[in-house]
């Protein structure tokens, strides 16, 4: 499948995939100063999200396929991998479906174990939205109030929004949600037997729960050159709530 990017820098390939409900923007500063770091960073909207095209096919073999795609199609070599959440799966899943392609790979707040489904109240809450009569972005907070308390979240979920037909005053949401809400449980999967020894990077929130002390034996096993950090003060958007503690241990990691 054809994957939506934007691109920024020059240098060493990193390619930034996006957890669940995200997009490719939700990178950009990052991105940028990865990018002037001597990177030539690729942040990637993935199938059924963003720009990228949508697919009644939604399962991380089906993601990984499409990023060795993705990493195919520019020609990059020994490009360096970061995932957070679902995105951090695909990296995992692709490392295992095509080792040796990845000289690095760094994971986002989440364990190659399988995690219950935990994301009812916010499809619920989606599924709410209906925009045959909502015509304002104001509206739809409005809505997912009703079921969401966390501010964040919300906002969050807010950016999906577009301009399906302007001219009938009709939106939309960038992700598809009907493939989603159909295969939900396609992504809760853990990772498939199989071990690698790529040098790979877990980052963990402090007050995630996303990554425990249960999980290190799991990750030992399926990637035993590893190492973990915690961002201090961290939920599971490490990324974005910690933006330069991030960014710093990340390119602790891939600075040569």
């Amino acid at each position: 499948m054809e994957l939506a990017y934007r691109e920024y820098g020059t240098g060493t390939p990193l390619i930034i995939l996006h957890g669940l409900f995200g997009q490719s923007d939700n990178w950009n500063t990052l991105a940028k100063r990865f990018g002037e770091q001597g990177f030539r960073v690729f942040t990637v909207d993935q199938r059924n999200h963003g720009l990228s095209g949508h697919s009644d096919v939604w399962d991380y073999q089906s993601m990984a396929e499409d990023l060795n795609e993705f990493i195919q199609q520019h020609q990059l070599e020994n490009p360096i991998l970061l995932g957070h959440s679902m995105g951090g799966k695909t990296v995992m899943f692709f490392e295992l479906m095509y080792s040796g392609v990845a000289q690095k790979i760094i994971v986002a707040d989440i364990a190659p174990r399988a995690y219950e489904p935990h994301h009812d109240a916010v499809l619920k809450a989606l599924h709410s939205v209906k925009f045959d009569v909502i015509k304002t972005r104001k509206e739809a907070e409005s809505v997912l109030s009703e079921h969401i308390d966390d501010f964040g979240t919300k906002q969050f979920l807010l950016k999906n929004i577009y301009w399906r037909d302007s001219e009938n005053n009709l939106m939309d949401w960038r992700f598809n949600l009907k493939t989603i809400s159909k295969e939900y449980d396609n992504i809760s999967v853990a990772i498939p037997e199989g071990f690698s020894d790529v040098p790979t990077l877990f980052v963990k929130g402090e007050k995630s729960h996303y990554i425990t002390e249960k999980d290190l034996s799991d990750i030992k096993s399926h990637f035993p050159n590893y190492q973990l950090k915690e961002i201090k003060d961290a939920g599971h958007w490490v990324h974005a709530e910690k933006p330069n503690d991030f960014f710093d241990v990340v390119m602790d990691f891939i600075k040569v």
